[in-house]
Order: C-alpha cells, then structure tokens, then sequence
C-alpha cells in the first residue's frame, strides 16, 4: 500500500504523465476503453487477447490495495476487436487513501487515451424489487461518502473547476448496455447507487434512511471514479 503526502500534495499532472511514459514503454496498446473490475469480475481478462499485465506496485504513483480479493493489476489487450486496459481492482477510501489516491488510477487511464470509461462494483442491494446477484445499470447517484477528489486546487489540464453532473452515467452508453442485456437474455434494472465512506456495513436506520432519500443501492467506490471521470471528460 502506497501512500504519504508526496501523493495528495501539489499539482497531479507531472505524476500522471510520469505513469503514462511508463506504461507506453510497457505496452505498445493504446487504449480507448477502460474497464474497473469490481469483486467477483476478475476472470474477465480470459476473455480479451492479452498484451501486457502490468502490476499497480510498478507504475509510479500508483496506490496498491490491502483487499484480497483485489489482483492489483492492469491487463493491456484486444476484447472485441477494441483496444482496452482493465483494471484488477482499486483502492478504496476506507483503507485509509485520500480521494486523490483513489481516483489517480482513473487519471492514469485517461492520459492514456481512454474516453469510454466502465465502472464496475459489487454493492447491497435496498430496493425490494432486486435480487441477489442482478445487475444493477447506475442511472444516477448520491454521494455521501463526506469527501471528493475534485476538492482543493483545479488544474485546468485535467477538466474544469466546476463539471456538469446533471448526466454522470453516458445516456448512449446505458442504451447499448440495455440492448446487450436484452439479447443475451440478462436481467438488468435501472437504479439509483448511493456511496458511504465504510468498512462497516450500515445500520437498520441507515438503509431506511438511504433507500428513503432515493437510492436502490448501497456501496463504498465507483463514485469517486465518476467523479473524475467526468471531470476528464471521459464517457
């Protein structure tokens, strides 16, 4: 696990493009789609031709995560004839990273020419119409998690002061996503993701009070992510 203050203090473009020269030494791919696998999804690699894995521990700046279930690896290949980089795993905000930590990974990806971003996670379910184990489209979301990566200085290279999150979640995108699910025969409902800080999981009077304010789920990621995400400019 990687941390200290040389990671959340001043500006984060120079440790960027510090990581990106040397993943494009790594690799010849140059991709244009990402995907963060959550828990459960690391097998996805078998299915895509792969190039290079390249280890979080050896790219610089990157944070490594203490959760087992996290491989902490990027996966640089071809899936579906598209050129695309995976993530095997995150770091989270309850394992003690700040927010910058968290989401320096996303920043990484974008320097590296992502502008399809898929966020995935494992998340409680709150709505009483879900069942266990089905998948969740994120329309929108709530953030509670009591902190945000964009807080402190705006580096203008890296989105603006102040981005639009009127459509956090790509409306095209959700569409494909719908008529994949659709032909491959695959529940997939609509929902509202909220996130918290965690590790603990919440009280009776906090799921009633989250599924009250409008959320079907429940998770401790994946927003900070989109936070950044859109911020970038990616989809």
């Amino acid at each position: 696990m990687k941390s200290g203050p040389e990671m959340t203090e001043g500006p984060q473009k120079p440790r960027i493009d510090e990581a990106v020269a040397f993943l494009h030494r790594a690799t010849s791919v140059r991709p244009t789609v990402g995907v963060v696998l959550g828990t459960g999804l690391g097998t996805v690699p078998d299915a895509m031709e792969v190039d290079r894995v390249v280890p979080f521990a050896e790219v610089p700046h990157f944070p490594t995560s203490a959760v087992e279930s996290h491989a902490n690896e990027l996966v640089f290949g071809t899936l579906s004839g598209r050129s695309v980089v995976l993530m095997r795993g995150r770091v989270h905000y309850y394992e003690g990273f700040s927010m910058r930590e968290v989401t320096f990974p996303i920043r990484v990806l974008r320097g590296l020419g992502v502008e399809i971003l898929l966020l995935t996670s494992a998340v409680g379910g709150m709505n009483p119409l879900l069942e266990l184990s089905q998948i969740v489209r994120v329309d929108d979301h709530i953030n509670l998690m009591g902190d945000n990566p964009l807080i402190g200085p705006n580096e203008e290279e890296l989105g603006p002061r102040f981005p639009d999150m009127s459509e956090p979640y790509d409306k095209e995108l959700q569409k494909r996503l719908e008529e994949v699910a659709l032909r491959e025969g695959i529940p997939l409902r609509p929902g509202i993701l909220v996130g918290v800080a965690g590790p603990n999981l919440e009280t009776r009077a906090e799921y009633r009070f989250l599924r009250w304010c409008g959320a079907d789920v429940v998770g401790m990621s994946m927003i900070p992510e989109n936070l950044v995400a859109v911020h970038g400019g990616m989809r």
